[in-house]
């Protein structure tokens, strides 16, 4: 089994998601895209299980502060360029836990994952 959490370690929701995954002993790694970057082939195989829109953190400052060209428009290809350009666009966390993708934290749906 292996299980990895992937976002940037001042989020809020990663906290909490870490420490979730610590209280209930379960072993993961972490994955920060600011330290270790984000590559393409990772973008691609979680958009196909998650979906771009879902990917996508739009209420992010990130996001926000993009030009308006570069947000008109977005479809697959658009929006997963700038996830790759801009790590900190994409909603956290997504966790990798048996060659299955999960996006965002509910202790619950960890509950359904792991227990």
């Amino acid at each position: 089994m292996s299980t990895i959490l992937y976002g940037i370690p001042n989020c809020d929701t990663i906290k909490k998601a870490k420490k979730w995954l610590a209280d209930n002993n379960i072993a993961f790694t972490f994955h920060d895209y600011r330290k270790d970057g984000i590559d393409n082939d990772f973008l691609v195989q979680a958009e196909s299980e998650l979906g771009w829109e879902a990917m996508l953190n739009k209420r992010g400052t990130t996001f926000r502060q993009l030009e308006e060209q570069e947000k008109a428009n977005l479809d697959k290809d658009k929006a997963l360029a700038l996830l790759e350009l801009h790590p900190a666009m994409v909603k956290r966390p997504i966790l990798l836990h048996n060659d299955a993708f999960y996006i965002g934290f509910k202790p619950a749906q960890y509950e359904e994952i792991f227990c």
